[in-house]
């Protein structure tokens, strides 16, 4: 079909990667637990649209430039895991401030945030933490590669087809992440030690995978 090859094996192992815990998918559900569902829609699409561009380079052989190039990709690739250790900082920073401070009644009975959407700018943010990733280009070159007909004439294709369905699955998996994080905001708001100590491991982790990018 349009120069995939071994689709039921590819549609495994697009579920395998889907349900990997990654920095993106942490981020989205960090966003729809403490903003709600719309919010946490604006990260999903900074994580498609960062997806959509790697994939489009993947597609075009950037993959095989960094590859030539290791000079390209280690600048890529600790760009991207400051960014990363940066937002973990954010993050211990803001549980630290809810360990220290207390909200009004009034605030809690409206479930203000603790810091304005404006000023976190979630889709900006999901979306550098896709593109700070060079591994996800050699990542999808070498699995994509995997399920396309080399005598298709249409090779490009063949990677929009896999592509596509990697966003819907990703799609599906970051909306269930959107819902379920809202459910969990009505007891962050109640519960403050809560909020603050899944702010703290979410920062932890990022720090983990900060770490993970700048040393493998």
């Amino acid at each position: 079909m349009l120069g995939v090859t071994d689709l039921p094996t590819y549609l495994a192992g697009l579920v395998l990667i889907v349900l990997l815990p990654g920095p993106n998918s942490l981020y989205v559900l960090s966003v729809a637990a403490r903003r709600g569902v719309r919010t946490g829609y604006k990260a999903a699409a900074g994580v498609f649209t960062g997806d959509a561009v790697l994939m489009l380079l993947t597609a075009v052989g950037a993959g095989a430039l960094l590859k030539a190039s290791p000079l390209v990709f280690t600048v890529v690739k600790f760009l991207g895991a400051g960014y990363l250790a940066w937002l973990a900082v954010g993050m211990m920073r803001g549980a630290w401030a809810l360990w220290r401070t207390r909200r009004t009644r009034a605030e809690e009975e409206a479930g203000a945030p603790a810091d304005p959407e404006e000023t976190e700018r979630p889709y900006r943010r999901a979306l550098l933490i896709s593109l700070f990733n060079p591994k996800a280009i050699l990542f999808l070159m070498s699995f994509f590669v995997q399920f396309v007909d080399p005598s298709y004439a249409y090779p490009a294709l063949s990677f929009l087809v896999l592509g596509g369905l990697l966003q819907t699955g990703s799609f599906l998996y970051l909306t269930l992440l959107i819902f379920g994080g809202t459910r969990l905001s009505a007891a962050f708001r109640r519960r403050k030690r809560l909020s603050a100590g899944a702010t703290s491991a979410a920062g932890v982790l990022f720090l983990g995978f900060a770490a993970k990018l700048a040393v493998g």
